[in-house]
């Protein structure tokens, strides 16, 4: 069994077929997907989808790139959606210098006041870190964030902010991109310990070969994880067995 634990099933890709999508899930052997707020009104959203199903779990909080928008009240909001018992974390949350849609001051001021509701809640982080990892992981660091733990979301970077965020008590995961032609991964997920990965699609993005160039969605994670088990020498059934072991520890999930 597999758990996707990254998606964003209210985006509205999924609007025409989003019943038809988490079944062909569980036909593809997905135990959990965790589907992610990005903003207050999309954390929402999350709560009602895993409200709606056994499998879903949801996690609240608020983008790097929708935080310029967010007052105080939305992250008192934040804190008070987490006490929902299918919220398993508070992302997504960090940092991201690619888009720049807010100022970097304010993402890391949102990215703190977020840990801080985290420590408070006792819920792991899910974090994005686009062309931002030292920022992010130095962040980590100053804030205990180690002390709930959580993931790096759609990892990427040197060899050398790998060993970083390995001396965190974060893990790390990867999605469809380490599948693409061009990708530069294979040695970031080589030196990944399987004890550290878990698994996700990021869908309705980066959709993995074969389907690259259609909207992803949670039933893809298995050609991500067949990959990852290539470059790591394993079987796709172990590294599911170990990966959905991370995740019900890390998440508290009931699979």
């Amino acid at each position: 069994m597999f758990v996707d634990t990254h998606a964003h099933l209210d985006f509205e890709s999924f609007d025409d077929d989003r019943d038809a999508v988490i079944q062909r899930a569980i036909e593809n052997k997905l135990s959990a997907i965790i589907t992610i707020g990005t903003s207050l009104e999309t954390s929402k959203h999350a709560i009602r989808f895993a409200e709606n199903y056994a499998s879903i779990y949801a996690a609240v909080g608020i983008h790097p790139s929708d935080c310029a928008e967010a007052g105080e009240n939305d992250y008192l909001e934040i804190e008070k959606l987490a006490a929902n018992e299918k919220v398993i974390a508070i992302g997504e949350i960090g940092l991201d210098y690619y888009r720049m849609y807010t100022d970097k001051e304010t993402q890391k001021s949102a990215f703190k006041k977020q840990i801080a509701i985290a420590r408070k809640v006792q819920l792991p982080l899910i974090v994005h870190t686009r062309e931002s990892q030292e920022d992010c992981i130095k962040i980590l660091n100053e804030e205990k964030a180690g002390d709930v733990s959580g993931v790096l979301h759609s990892f990427s970077g040197s060899m050398e902010i790998l060993e970083k965020a390995l001396a965190t008590n974060f893990y790390i995961s990867y999605t469809g991109g380490i599948t693409f032609k061009n990708s530069t991964t294979d040695e970031l997920v080589a030196n990944t310990p399987v004890e550290r990965m878990l698994l996700e699609t990021d869908s309705p993005f980066i959709t993995p070969v074969p389907f690259r160039g259609k909207r992803n969605e949670p039933s893809y994670v298995v050609h991500t994880a067949k990959k990852i088990a290539e470059i790591k020498g394993i079987s796709v059934e172990k590294l599911a067995e170990i990966t959905t072991e991370n995740a019900r520890h890390l998440f508290g999930l009931t699979i």
